[in-house]
């Protein structure tokens, strides 16, 4: 019998799509040079087989305070199960890289966990782990391309057979490009039967055929909300547009709690949308159908057959963000195979290789170019809708803290929303898709906008918990409501008392809800101190020394220590990288010793009573 052909496993675990990219970067490198590969995410793959597989490659990412994708954490709960015992992977070696940023505390948490874990396991490593950093003037592929020579040198050290013809042998990328993984069916008009579909049944539609679903997304909406109010926050002369938006429920209501998030799937501007249609020489009023393309050890997908056809144009609108994300990597690599003028073509390829590396850097992600403005930089390359269909970044619902209470603001869902704008290193004015698209909707409009609701990670907290709240700018959202919802508890029952720490840069242009927090900061009110509470402020740029949160925290030491001793909870929400890191610092000030408060705080964290949420 022969030899059972050997295989690498890339594993990744992502939450926004750059652990897949990565992934699927591995995987082509691995095959370029003889060695195939297998790319699954974590939580696809059956984890009691683990033992079983020779050589591993993870590829996980970490999300603000050193939180793990959803897609991982079943994955991560079986590597913890006692009973595997310190032999349980002896067989395996495996290699971890991480995606995080520097600029967190706890950076790239969840690949130095997982390296610990497989450790302990009994794996034995290939390489040391690889950290890539969004800070690095390259970003994670500024560690990933080394990282990865120094894997397959080490691999083939291990074992020749891995690489048939060496590490350093690559087959041309050309023949590589084979076909998509994903297949499309053009029906034609005549033979559909015309049906009367919802809204929601068109999204789920759409959705339910995209490729880009990262994480056993639902396809369709909890329901939908219509703008009712949108009201300007910052005075003139402040340098943010920050607004507050006020929703109603269509239809059906959602129960939701203080500290929940929603998400919203934003509209892409209507002539980009087209303009992508015109570029790519597609039909707009085709109708279609999307599944995985047949291999050699899968039929032809009856899924295919069975689903409704939907239009090519409203199967864009809802799933491919062409007007705002980037394209990745791979995307250059397949349109200089689709490149027909000669000097795209070569200006392509050096993009795709290592000498071009930070030029292509510099030129896509750090400009954030979308994939209609790409194209149109590239008008010799005519890539099939195939392609698009696998390679165009899938268009994301935003996630938002909700600063409404369902118990002070019935069937409504409020918003506090930073409109997003900036200057690219080129003077290229950029805009946030969902941001700027709801600054610019009006309730005369009625605009019937899909929405998922979904735990944050500040758990509804009880009447009777004393509270310790950080939010300086719109980190502050969460909290409005939790004060909203605490002031209707106060008619009929005793409340905890509460803290409030806000900041800003300018208290008379930056002071968001000014009027709510000073009325509630009062005698009587949720933040008085007459209820053993307070309501602190923290405005950075109004006296020549900055003043920040943190700062205010220790000024108040003695009182935020007293709290804690009573049993507070610090919730703390924003979104600067640095500010939970050194509200943590001053929190440790304010016990009569650093290193017992220390010892409290990490007791808090283990105990779900102290919460970040950026």
């Amino acid at each position: 019998m022969g030899e059972k052909p050997r295989k690498l496993l890339v594993m990744y675990a992502s939450q926004t799509g750059n652990a897949l990219d990565a992934a699927e970067r591995i995987g082509r490198e691995a095959e370029r040079r003889g060695f195939p590969a297998s790319i699954v995410s974590t939580d696809e793959f059956d984890a009691s087989s683990l033992p079983h597989e020779e050589a591993v490659v993870f590829v996980v990412s970490t999300t603000g305070q050193g939180d793990s994708p959803d897609s991982f954490k079943a994955f991560w709960r079986f590597l913890l199960q006692r009973n595997l015992g310190n032999y349980w992977l002896q067989q395996v070696r495996y290699a971890v890289f991480g995606l995080g940023d520097s600029g967190y505390q706890k950076y790239n948490f969840v690949a130095k966990k997982l390296d610990k874990r497989l450790s302990d396991l009994g794996a034995t490593t290939i390489i040391e782990k690889g950290l890539g950093d969004d800070q690095h003037p390259s970003g994670y592929e500024g560690t990933l391309d080394p990282w990865m020579l120094s894997l397959w040198s080490t691999l083939y050290q291990i074992n020749p057979k891995y690489f048939p013809r060496g590490p350093d042998v690559k087959i041309p990328q050309d023949e590589l490009i084979d076909q998509p993984k994903y297949r499309i069916l053009y029906h034609k008009r005549e033979k559909l039967e015309p049906k009367l579909l919802t809204e929601s049944d068109i999204i789920q539609r759409a959705r339910g055929m995209s490729p880009g679903k990262l994480f056993k997304d639902k396809s369709k909406p909890d329901c939908f909300l219509k703008m009712t109010r949108n009201e300007v926050l910052t005075k003139a002369g402040s340098t943010k547009d920050v607004r507050h938006f006020e929703f109603q429920f269509v239809s059906s209501n959602i129960e939701y709690e203080v500290g929940d998030v929603v998400e919203l799937l934003p509209s892409q501007n209507p002539s980009a949308i087209d303009a992508f249609i015109e570029r790519c020489d597609l039909d707009p009023e085709s109708f279609i159908t999307i599944g995985p393309r047949e291999t050699e050890n899968s039929s032809f997908n009856e899924e295919m057959i069975t689903q409704l056809p939907i239009k090519l144009k409203t199967f864009v609108e809802l799933t491919m963000d062409v007007t705002s994300a980037s394209p990745r990597r791979y995307f250059f690599e397949v349109m200089s195979f689709y490149a027909t003028a000669e000097h795209e073509k070569e200006r392509l390829q050096y993009f795709v290789s290592p000498e071009g590396r930070d030029d292509l850097y510099n030129y896509n992600q750090k400009e954030r170019r979308s994939i209609l403005e790409v194209l149109e930089d590239f008008p010799s390359v005519q890539i099939p809708f195939e392609w698009l269909v696998q390679l165009v970044p899938p268009l994301k619902p935003r996630a938002f803290s909700i600063s409404s209470s369902p118990l002070a603001h019935p069937a409504q869902v409020h918003l506090t929303v930073s409109i997003v704008s900036w200057i690219t290193p080129y003077k290229r004015t950029r805009k946030g898709l969902c941001s700027t698209w709801l600054a610019s909707l009006t309730p005369e409009q009625e605009v019937n906008i899909p929405v998922w609701f979904h735990k944050g990670s500040l758990p509804a907290p009880s009447q009777s918990l004393p509270l310790i709240l950080v939010g300086p700018g719109t980190g502050c959202a969460p909290f409005r409501g939790f004060i909203a919802e605490r002031a209707v508890q106060a008619q009929s029952s005793l409340i905890a008392p509460v803290m409030f720490f806000f900041g800003c840069r300018n208290k008379d242009t930056d002071f968001l809800y000014r009027d709510f927090w000073e009325s509630h900061a009062r005698e009587g009110g949720m933040l008085s101190e007459g209820k053993g509470g307070g309501f602190y402020t923290a405005f950075s740029r109004d006296q020549p020394m900055k003043v920040y949160v943190q700062h205010k925290i220790r000024e108040m030491s003695k009182k935020v220590w007293d709290l804690l001793c009573d049993g507070a909870a610090v919730y703390v929400a924003g979104s600067s990288t640095k500010m939970p890191c050194d509200v943590m610092s001053a929190s440790e000030e304010t016990g009569g010793s650093k290193e017992v408060a220390s010892r409290w705080l990490k007791a808090l964290e283990k105990a779900g009573r102290y919460e970040v949420q950026c």
